[in-house]
């Protein structure tokens, strides 16, 4: 078939051979095409000017149709009239709402002479072919975006090993204008992908109202002809960006032609020019990749007097809906269970986080990203959290626990030694002395917490003497003050009275009850 891409492949590599100074027989042969056919084509070559490195430049589309204008026949004046508004129609036929019909009665107002209904539509099938082969869907402005990887990997170089590693070739085209993004991808694994498509809308500073996604697992977790099921990390994404996913239909060529036609073209104006390059940097890549993707996005497109920019900025870009003021942040899951405590263990941080206390050994879901932590129990969000990256930390909201954990969580030192303070200043000083003779003061917490209790179990009085025979005995702690309270060794003489009231001897290893304000 004379307009098959097969063959235009062929005609390369048949052109190709004729200047490396094969024979035409030769290059029949090999090539399994006629003599003629082998003939015609160096002979229509020649008679433009074109050398090999033109064609090497030019797509599939616009080398079928450089030969097939140098082979036709002159057109009638009224034909070619037709060719030269069928552009601005092509362009028009983009946005929402206009048909061929709509476009027809235009050009027959204009040219009262011109051609039917029937036989416009004829025409424009005909050009349609010509300029455009593969790609004969029509797509309308700031409908979709289009996005799949090329099958040529790029390479990036470590500049002190001199080892390589591959990197992904991402490309995305809007449907109606062709505009086209690129760039070098570390993988195609979920969150490359996902942040590769991102990258393709704040290119475009605008989301088209559907992303269509070639059935890759990075996008499609399971394929079906009717109903797909979407990558969660992908459905989050469009529901930031407030568009929709729709995979492109299983064994359907036309769903994706647009996308691998603009990889193949790409191949050609990009990757040709970086294959034999080496980079040291994906930033440095993809510096180069923009560089090359201007100059493609600006270049006239065939048979047209407009670029794919030029379609862009004109047609497209207004249409597009617009960003979002924050970036998409992809959220990570696990499952945990509610400790005793009333947290959850984030196990890639090694950090804590709390839960309401009736969720306490049921198990949650943990949603995460960069900056938050989200708890769900059976679809229904309990608890939202700051994220903390620092090990072993607890992040605690202090309504989340019941009343008994809520007090022990408020615990410190300066509590317990207002609280002391509050009941007499002996008192004070023995709670002092406990938290002092510890390593570290949570370690004296709870020995506070019991000798502070004795005052509703004894009394004050007795709480008070007690403090004060144990500053005689210097011995501090719980089981020393319940003794002297067992043995009633609080009661004393007056002469143990009077002695029991002098000052605390001072002590170096003392830091002082201002030390925990």
């Amino acid at each position: 078939m004379a307009n098959h891409l097969t063959d235009m492949n062929k005609i390369r590599k048949a052109i190709k051979m004729h200047h490396s100074g094969k024979s035409k027989l030769f290059i029949s042969n090999y090539l399994s095409l006629s003599r003629n056919t082998v003939k015609k084509y160096i002979s229509l070559l020649k008679g433009l000017g074109l050398g090999p490195e033109d064609i090497a430049e030019k797509s599939d589309s616009e080398l079928e149709l450089l030969f097939s204008q140098g082979k036709n026949e002159p057109v009638s004046p009224k034909v070619r009239i037709l060719h030269e508004y069928f552009p601005g129609m092509e362009r028009e036929l983009k946005k929402v709402g206009v048909t061929v019909r709509m476009m027809w009665e235009e050009y027959i107002s204009q040219h009262k002479d011109g051609f039917q209904e029937s036989q416009f539509r004829h025409y424009y099938r005909i050009w349609s072919k010509q300029v455009n082969p593969v790609m004969r869907m029509q797509h309308k402005s700031g409908d979709k975006m289009y996005v799949d990887y090329a099958g040529q990997t790029l390479l990036v170089y470590d500049r002190t090993t001199g080892e390589s590693r591959e990197i992904q070739f991402f490309v995305a085209i809007l449907g109606a204008s062709q505009y086209t993004y690129a760039e070098a991808s570390p993988s195609q694994k979920k969150e490359d992908f996902v942040r590769s498509v991102e990258n393709a809308m704040i290119h475009f500073e605008g989301v088209p109202a559907a992303i269509v996604p070639d059935n890759l697992k990075s996008a499609v977790v399971k394929s079906n002809r009717y109903e797909p099921t979407i990558n969660e990390t992908l459905a989050d994404l469009a529901e930031h960006y407030d568009t929709s996913i729709l995979p492109a239909r299983v064994y359907k060529p036309r769903d994706k032609s647009l996308v691998e036609g603009a990889v193949k073209i790409l191949y050609r104006r990009i990757y040709a020019y970086l294959k034999d390059r080496k980079f040291y940097s994906l930033g440095e890549l993809n510096t180069e990749i923009w560089r090359l993707l201007a100059i493609h996005n600006e270049r006239k497109l065939t048979n047209r007097p407009y670029s794919r920019k030029d379609l862009f900025l004109e047609d497209e870009k207004p249409v597009l809906r617009p960003l979002p003021a924050t970036r998409f942040e992809i959220k990570y899951q696990c499952v945990a269970t509610v400790m005793k405590n009333g947290h959850v263990l984030l196990g890639h941080d090694k950090a804590y986080y709390s839960v309401p206390y009736p969720y306490i050994r049921k198990k949650v879901k943990i949603l995460y990203t960069s900056s938050t932590v989200e708890i769900y129990h059976k679809y229904n969000r309990i608890a939202l959290h700051k994220r903390s990256y620092k090990p072993f930390s607890y992040t605690t909201e202090p309504a989340h626990l019941a009343s008994t954990h809520r007090f022990v969580s408020e615990w410190s030192a300066s509590r317990f030694l207002d609280w002391a303070g509050g009941i007499d200043p002996a008192v004070g000083d023995y709670i002092l002395q406990i938290i002092e003779s510890r390593n570290h003061p949570e370690q004296a917490y709870k020995s506070c917490m019991g000798i502070l209790s004795f005052e509703k179990r004894v009394g004050r009085e007795r709480l008070i003497n007690a403090c004060k025979r144990g500053q005689e005995f210097e011995n501090f702690s719980y089981k020393a003050i319940e003794r002297i309270l067992e043995n009633n060794l609080d009661q004393r003489s007056p002469e143990e009275e009077q002695h029991s009231g002098d000052q605390l001897p001072e002590h170096a290893n003392i830091r002082g009850k201002h030390y925990y304000n």
